[in-house]
């Protein structure tokens, strides 16, 4: 179940326990905690939580299915948001399965397209950001786990998909985002993090500066993922409970 209004101090103390955790994560890895984002998960949870996580701090939002962010961030259910996001105080970023005939409203709505998976879904995107002021903020899914459905399968692939982004105006590169297996075992969960992280060293020889964010970590593998190089943290559940 979603937390109500009436829960306020506890997300502030999730989001207490969380910091403490990250920090801890930046400790053993000799990191600087101002080098990792906090991406608040937000699907399934209504408009009046997210209000409670903006005024906690959180300034950073992802949603997985594109009606449901639509409806809850509609300018007409959600103005306040809009009205931080005017201001520079938060930002939506889309981290589900993007289906090509959604693209169009997911431009409209999003910050960043964090799951971009297939060319197909590049030269849909670019397409439809050619006449954009401003480009499309994107990152590319690499398939590091083999419990992982979606991603690009090769460092080749990724390659291949990085070329094409960076043949569309309206499309910016930001970087890499991966699932770890759902597995218990670390070694495993490691390794797919510590291979999101050479790839992404190994692209930045070829297009330098232009993979800031690596994306990677969710609220049972982040400890894990700040330590392999993660940037971006997505944490649902450590944040707003199980749904």
């Amino acid at each position: 179940m979603a937390l109500n209004k009436l829960d306020h101090n506890t997300i502030k103390e999730k989001l207490h326990y969380l910091e403490e955790r990250i920090i801890s994560s930046c400790e053993r890895s000799g990191r600087k905690r101002e080098d990792i984002e906090l991406l608040a998960v937000s699907k399934f949870h209504p408009r009046e939580v997210i209000e409670d996580a903006i005024s906690s701090g959180i300034t950073l939002f992802g949603e997985n299915r594109i009606q449901e962010a639509a409806d809850k961030f509609s300018t007409e259910n959600f103005p306040a948001f809009w009205d931080y996001h005017e201001q520079g105080r938060v930002k939506l970023h889309f981290i589900g399965s993007l289906q090509r005939n959604k693209a169009r409203k997911a431009i409209a709505l999003f910050d960043c397209i964090q799951s971009l998976d297939r060319d197909s879904l590049i030269d849909e995107l670019g397409l439809l950001t050619s006449q954009r002021e401003n480009p499309l903020m994107v990152l590319l899914e690499y398939h590091t786990a083999e419990s992982s459905k979606s991603g690009y399968k090769t460092q080749e692939d990724l390659f291949r998909a990085a070329d094409k982004v960076f043949s569309y105006p309206g499309l910016k590169a930001a970087g890499l985002m991966t699932m770890a297996p759902f597995t218990r075992d670390e070694k495993l969960i490691r390794g797919a993090f510590r291979k999101l992280y050479m790839s992404a060293m190994e692209l930045e020889k070829r297009f330098p500066k232009s993979w800031p964010c690596l994306s990677m970590g969710m609220s049972g593998d982040f400890e894990i993922a700040i330590e392999e190089g993660s940037t971006m943290i997505r944490i649902g559940s450590s944040i707003f409970g199980a749904n």
